[in-house]
């Protein structure tokens, strides 16, 4: 297969200690019984050597409808953190439903003049494919704050913990790839096989959406790419359903390997002679398809999330459950001006 040329990535720079990391309120609002998360979250980022800050519409009791503000005003927030040279990272408190509502508020130019990490994962999937689309800028599928680093993080093991707390400082301050993500006994192998290519996707109705809006991704830009996906909620006809739109796309013919989340509350999975089982979902939909396949890894909603980096080049051998990051997220802090 002949792959097209790729965009060139958009690379934030790295992060250094002290540097400025801002908790922003991108979607959904917080909710006061989960201002005790959200403070674990900062006692975490402070941690990693960082300054924290929230951002002004991540205020308890604030919202509208099902939002913090409406999306205009969210815009409005986001806008202002990406023009603040100050500001060097933006981590999402939590998802919802409002990104829909302001990809196209989005200032654009000021990612391309001061690319900075946006983590986050849920309706974050689709700041992280939109603004790949337009801009190149990898995104940082991660954890929220507030049911991530707050949440998830706290109710696992001390070293399970440091571990990951080292693999994202890593993430966001080193300029060598991390290579292997620490795998674990749940990871499964679907289909076997090996597979190099670029690091798209994000929940899977979320890349549906996106693939909806005048800001979808070039499907060329699926060519060779190893797609990674995790769904929340719902019925597991959803999922099926879901799939089947990328196999209508013509996305499920282009890409080299896929890599799938941890289902989290889905409706329809694993009844016994009833509900098919998730791998046998997506071993349906891609037929004869003879790709890689890794199941049950840890991202999304299950948490806590190991970082997939939207945009990164990665290696997938299902076979030996292993996914390595062959590049690394960010660029060197300062940049040598080249000669002539």
């Amino acid at each position: 297969m002949t792959f097209a040329a790729l965009p060139r990535l958009l690379r934030p720079r790295a992060l250094g200690l002290g540097d400025l990391v801002v908790i922003a309120s991108l979607s959904g609002p917080l909710h006061a019984a989960y201002e005790r998360d959200l403070e674990e979250a900062v006692v975490v980022l402070e941690r990693m050597g960082f300054r924290v800050r929230r951002a002004p519409l991540l205020e308890a009791g604030r919202r509208r409808w099902w939002s913090a503000a409406r999306p205009a005003e969210i815009a409005e927030e986001l806008n202002a953190l990406l023009r603040d040279p100050e500001v060097r990272a933006i981590v999402a408190h939590d998802g919802g439903q409002t990104a829909l509502g302001y990809l196209d508020l989005i200032d654009v130019e000021a990612i391309v003049a001061d690319p900075k990490p946006i983590l986050g994962y849920s309706d974050i999937s689709l700041l992280h494919l939109v603004l790949y689309a337009r801009t190149g800028l990898v995104g940082f599928h991660a954890d929220l704050a507030t049911s991530g680093l707050g949440g998830h993080w706290q109710r696992v093991t001390a070293a399970r913990r440091a571990e990951l707390e080292k693999l994202y400082s890593t993430l966001l301050t080193g300029t060598e790839p991390i290579g292997a993500l620490p795998a674990t006994s749940m990871w499964e192998c679907w289909r076997a096989g090996r597979a190099e290519g670029r690091l798209i996707g994000g929940v899977i109705n979320r890349i549906v959406l996106a693939q909806a809006t005048p800001f979808a991704l070039p499907l060329d830009w699926f060519d060779g790419a190893v797609l990674f996906w995790e769904e929340a909620g719902g019925q597991a006809s959803y999922v099926w359903s879901y799939l089947q739109v990328l196999r209508h796309a013509g996305i499920l013919d282009r890409i080299s390997g896929m890599v799938v989340g941890i289902p989290e509350a889905i409706d329809g999975l694993d009844s016994p002679d009833v509900s098919p089982t998730l791998r046998e979902i997506v071993l349906d939909v891609l037929g004869d398809r003879d790709i890689p396949v890794l199941g049950n890894v840890e991202f999304g909603h299950a948490g806590p999330n190991l970082p997939m980096p939207v945009g990164i080049r990665v290696a997938l051998d299902a076979q030996q459950r292993a996914l390595s990051l062959l590049e690394p997220a960010v660029r060197p802090r300062a940049m040598t001006r080249p000669a002539g």
